[in-house]
């Protein structure tokens, strides 16, 4: 069996490939296949500081979308989580996207299965349907509109008043635009547990020690915690308040890798994480799907060329309507 047989039945095992790589400069290792196989390396913000300091580009979903939409090179590396590969796979059915690891999945995409989604759809034959971008392709290609949380308003806003709207999966989100954009949107029932494990509780008691500190928040996260909050946004929007706000403390209710960006951007800033019900390794609440990707993995996906993602090319057509609206809304 050669290197490669025994790294793709590793693959098939765990998600990811797993070789020997003694004495490897991971960093050196990946620039240098980048440059060769003219590729980019796209990482979302919650992913490690690692990943994000050696990446082509950072971003929240609503940017990589529009970053892989865009992009020359001929490889897609995407440093995230597998609906992101996915939707770059959509906008770029020639290419090769590649995902470190294939098991880097979504509890939100996870709450919304496809066929019990087709059947809620039908129980409501009128509405537009109006999906978040953290969901699976099967969902997109039900989905008259996709959005991120950084132009959700914006992509509700668009569609007249008069018209019914199913908003998925995100329940969180989907009441907190409901509030903003005063619709009624009928709601599916799914969330990110990542934005669901903050502790208010602690909150209260962390916000007690830090009373000059501003609470913002990511709209995922559940309506008690973001009737405290001072700022509610997406990510790419927590990081900018962040930037131009005259304050200089802030506790953050979000995954905890967004910290690394904001620190680089605000050293003269102190950042809080708001703090998770469950003890963990960093007292915050963190993505395990996210936290999947490592340098390792990151190089011998570059290196072999695997774990690559692909889509069904029928599903594809259908999948890329919705996405293609969001993209055009959002210039």
């Amino acid at each position: 069996m050669t290197t490669l047989e025994s790294a793709k039945l590793s693959l098939n095992k765990k998600g990811y490939l797993d070789t020997e790589t003694p004495n490897i400069d991971y960093i050196k290792e990946i620039k240098q296949l980048k440059k060769e196989k003219n590729a980019i390396l796209l990482a979302h913000y919650y992913q490690r500081d690692d990943i994000q300091a050696i990446a082509d580009f950072v971003g929240d979903s609503l940017a990589l979308a529009q970053q892989a939409a865009k992009t020359d090179a001929d490889m897609i590396i995407f440093a995230g989580v597998h609906f992101m590969a996915e939707t770059a796979k959509i906008l770029n059915p020639t290419k090769k996207v590649l995902l470190p690891n294939l098991l880097a999945g979504c509890s939100l995409a996870d709450s919304c299965p496809p066929d019990k989604f087709s059947e809620f759809k039908k129980q409501y034959p009128n509405h537009v349907v109006v999906t978040y971008i953290n969901c699976s392709a099967e969902i997109k290609a039900l989905s008259d509109y996709v959005c991120t949380s950084s132009n959700a308003k914006k992509i509700v806003d668009s569609i007249p008043k008069e018209q019914p709207i199913i908003f998925a999966p995100d329940r969180n989100l989907g009441a907190y635009l409901n509030k903003e954009t005063g619709r009624n949107m009928v709601l599916w029932e799914g969330s990110c547990l990542v934005h669901e494990a903050f502790s208010m509780e602690k909150l209260i008691k962390l916000y007690k020690s830090h009373p000059d500190a501003e609470i913002i928040a990511h709209p995922e996260s559940e309506a008690h915690l973001l009737q405290v909050a001072s700022y509610i946004g997406s990510t790419a929007g927590l990081l900018n308040y962040v930037k131009n706000s005259n304050k200089t403390k802030f506790i953050v209710a979000t995954e905890a890798g967004i910290l690394f960006q904001m620190l680089q951007e605000n050293p003269d800033k102190e950042i809080i994480p708001a703090p998770a019900k469950e003890d963990n390794t960093c007292a915050c609440s963190e993505c395990a799907y996210m936290k999947m990707n490592t340098l390792k993995k990151l190089y011998l996906c570059i290196k072999h060329e695997l774990p690559s993602i692909e889509v069904d090319t029928e599903l594809a057509k259908k999948a890329i309507i919705p996405i293609e609206r969001m993209l055009a809304l959002s210039k």
